[in-house]
């Protein structure tokens, strides 16, 4: 959400920052709403003075036995009842058109990011590691002998339909033993507070962190009003819906291992093979709030922790800025971490880490008290993938990929592995 007053003040500005993002003025829109608005409320305000003028000029024509002019001023105020909730009706309209106008509007992209429509004007800001040199052709996770057994997307199909995977044996333990590696180097390491969430959020919980109301499309809601977390960025975030907090308490930093659901409404046709992309996926999901003038260190910080998920995992990756038009909705800074898939001989995507700045803060209405007192201000949010368990698995499985059909295993997993290291071309570990 915007703030309305920094529309007023400069909407030039506001409408040139939107057109970074590709999208046409709006502020003429915006401004038309809220001063028709403000006119109704001030009218009704107006009206009311009167109105409450008028009463007690009523008692004065009584108590004199002034029927006549009794009976006029009664009939003014009962018509100035009227015509004030009726204004005020219409102030509440298009109090709330503004505020769905709002709603809709992406966050302002930070001066800092470059210029772009897509992926493709991202910039690249360091790599980490080289890709191996193999001695073979490799292939994508799906089709190395020794995850084969483990990886049914026909079972998952007949179960459930496209976009699942069913997984089992030494798969599945690889899977949990990712899962298991991250959430401890987060809080041990990173000293991250590891939080356990539901998976199904009401519906407000979705329209504070900005996943409504434009792209409910890409969630899935159950029949009795709740919605599955597209990620745990829903809960984390909310856990300061309409609070407001003390400094002191800041930066609030969160991780929570959860079950996502999304529809992928979007992606038709895109990396339907393997499970690259999927309607059910688990992460791990970083989550800080923090005040304004820390949010951006706080970014760094968050992007240094997914950053050292894949430097352990022995995994080459780059990071990359998003550009203004490739950015989320509620982010105004990007970074992408992107691992080197050998299958695809290309970098994926395997974490997004953003600053929110206040935009899902005023959605929420979550606030903190200055330590040095004053008016209490509004949080910064930040995001980030630490990381997709199963985008992981795709990118250990592809880089330890051996000729023969097995899959070495990196090293810091060997403790979550029973000490086993490898998987075997026939699928188990050892």
């Amino acid at each position: 959400m915007h703030d309305i007053r920094l529309i007023r003040d400069n909407p030039d500005a506001f409408d040139a920052a939107l057109s970074r993002r590709g999208l046409a003025p709006v502020a003429a829109q915006v401004l038309a709403l809220d001063e028709a608005r403000r006119k109704l409320i001030l009218a009704a305000e107006t009206a009311q003075a009167e109105a409450n003028k008028a009463s007690k000029e009523v008692g004065a024509a009584k108590a004199r036995g002034d029927e006549a002019e009794f009976a006029r001023l009664r009939g003014i105020v009962a018509e100035s009842k009227a015509q004030i909730a009726a204004m005020n009706e219409q102030a509440k309209a298009q109090d709330a058109a503004l505020n769905d106008l709002l709603a809709t509007l992406p966050n302002l992209p930070d001066p800092s990011i470059p210029d772009g429509k897509d992926e493709a004007d991202n910039v690249e800001i360091r790599r980490h590691g080289n890709p191996r040199n193999y001695a073979f052709a490799p292939v994508e996770h799906y089709e190395i002998a020794g995850i084969k057994p483990g990886m049914d997307f026909e079972t998952a199909a007949k179960l459930s339909g496209s976009r699942f995977v069913l997984l089992s044996g030494a798969v599945a333990r690889l899977h949990r033993a990712l899962a298991q590696f991250m959430l401890d180097l987060h809080v041990d390491e990173h000293a991250l507070t590891e939080t356990i969430t539901p998976v199904m959020v009401r519906e407000d919980m979705m329209y504070g962190t900005g996943q409504l109301p434009k792209f409910g499309e890409d969630s899935y809601q159950t029949t009795n009003g709740w919605w599955l977390i597209p990620t745990a960025e829903v809960t984390l975030t909310n856990i300061v819906n309409g609070d407001t907090v003390d400094e002191a308490t800041l930066p609030r930093r969160h991780v929570a291992h959860t079950l996502c659901f999304r529809s992928e409404a979007g992606s038709a046709g895109r990396d339907t093979s393997g499970m690259l992309r999927q309607h059910q996926f688990e992460k791990v999901e970083m989550v800080s709030i923090t005040t304004p003038d820390t949010s951006a260190a706080e970014h760094d910080r968050m992007t240094r922790c997914a950053e050292t998920v894949l430097e352990k995992l022995e995994l080459p990756y780059r990071t990359v800025v998003l550009c203004a038009g490739d950015m989320g909705a509620g982010a105004t800074k990007t970074h992408d971490i992107e691992v080197w898939l050998p299958g695809q001989n290309t970098y994926r995507e395997i974490s997004s880490i953003s600053v929110c700045g206040d935009y899902q803060a005023r959605r929420m209405n979550a606030r903190f008290r200055p330590a040095g007192g004053g008016k209490p201000e509004f949080v910064h949010t930040l995001n980030g993938s630490g990381l997709a368990v199963g985008r992981t698995l795709i990118a250990v499985v592809e880089n330890g990929q051996q000729e023969d059909g097995s899959v070495e295993l990196p090293a810091v997993l060997h403790k979550y592995l029973g000490g086993k290291t490898k998987i075997d071309p026939a699928g188990k570990l050892v």
